[in-house]
C-alpha cells in the first residue's frame, strides 16, 4: 500500500533543531516565512538579516542567504544589501526588544526613505533572550524582572504602538499586525508574511508584519496560557489588522 504524503516540512527552513524555548511561537513564524519563500519559489533570490536577541540564530534556521547585523541595526544592514542587490528579496527577523528599542531609529527612517525591504517584527512585549526585561511594548501593569510591580505609566510611560506610529510614514506601503494566538490567526499571519513579500516583489516600497508571540518562560506561564493571555491582553492593546496599504484591498 502507497501512503500519500499530506504534509511536510517546508524547504524554506534547515533541518537543525530551533533553540526557542518550549511553547514560544518563534518557530511558528518561522515555518510561515520559510513556506512563503519556497511557495513563491524565492528561496535562492533572498536574502535575510538576522536581529540580535531570541531570534539571533534565525541564520540557521532559514534556509536562504543570510547575514547578522548589530543590535538594532537589521533595517540599515537591509538597506545596504538591496541597494546593493536591488533583484533580491531582502527580510529583517526582529524582536520587539531589538526593533522598538535601541532599532526604532533605524526602521523608521528605512520606512520613511520607502526602502523596498520586509521586515518581520515579532512582538512579545518582553526582553526574551536576557532575561525578561520591560521592552517599549510591554503592557501597562505587567511584571517583568526590571518592573516588578508592573510597568507604571508615571514611571515608565506608555507602551509603543509599532504598527500606528509607522502607518503615518508617505514611505511605508503595507504595515499590518497579526498574532499566533490560535489557528485561524496562524493562517491570516501567513497571508500577511506572503503580503509583505508581494509588496516589495512589486517595488511598492517599505513593507512591514507585526506578529504577536508568546514568551512563555518570561511570562511564567504554560504554553495553552501563553495562547490565550495573547489574546485577552495583548490584542485589546494592540488591535489586528491593516494599518497601511499602498496597493489596496486586503
Amino acid at each position: 500500500m502507497t501512503m500519500k504524503t499530506v504534509f511536510k516540512k517546508t524547504t524554506g527552513l534547515t533541518d537543525k533543531p530551533t533553540h526557542y524555548c518550549p511553547g514560544c511561537t518563534h518557530g511558528v513564524i518561522h515555518r510561515l516565512v520559510g513556506e512563503v519563500l519556497e511557495e513563491m519559489d524565492i528561496l535562492e533570490d533572498t536574502v535575510g538579516v538576522a536581529s540580535v536577541g531570541c531570534s539571533v540564530l534565525s541564520y540557521e534556521y532559514f534556509n536562504c542567504d543570510m547575514t547578522q547585523a548589530a543590535h538594532g541595526r537589521a533595517p540599515a544592514v537591509a538597506t545596504g544589501v538591496k541597494r546593493v542587490l536591488p533583484n533580491r528579496f531582502v527580510f529583517t527577523y526582529q524582536g520587539d526588544g531589538d526593533l522598538a528599542s535601541i532599532g526604532i531609529s533605524e526602521v523608521i527612517h528605512a520606512a520613511a526613505r520607502g526602502e523596498n525591504i520586509t521586515v518581520i517584527f515579532v512582538n512579545n512585549t518582553i526582553y526574551g533572550m536576557t532575561g525578561g526585561q520591560m521592552a517599549p511594548t510591554t503592557l501597562i501593569g505587567q511584571k517583568t524582572a526590571t518592573t516588578p510591580f508592573g510597568r507604571d505609566i508615571s514611571i515608565q510611560g506608555l507602551p509603543i504602538k509599532v504598527c500606528e506610529m509607522m502607518a503615518t510614514l508617505d514611505g511605508a506601503a503595507y504595515i499590518e499586525r497579526v498574532s499566533t494566538h490560535d489557528v485561524p490567526h496562524i493562517q491570516k499571519t501567513k497571508k500577511a508574511i506572503r503580503k509583505a513579500f508581494e509588496t516589495q516583489k512589486k517595488g511598492l516600497g517599505f513593507s512591514m508584519v507585526e506578529i504577536l508571540s508568546t514568551c512563555p518562560t518570561n511570562w511564567g506561564l504554560d504554553p495553552a496560557e501563553s495562547l490565550e493571555w495573547v489574546k485577552d491582553n495583548m490584542v485589546p492593546v494592540y488591535p489586528l489588522g491593516v494599518y497601511k496599504n499602498k496597493e489596496g484591498g486586503k
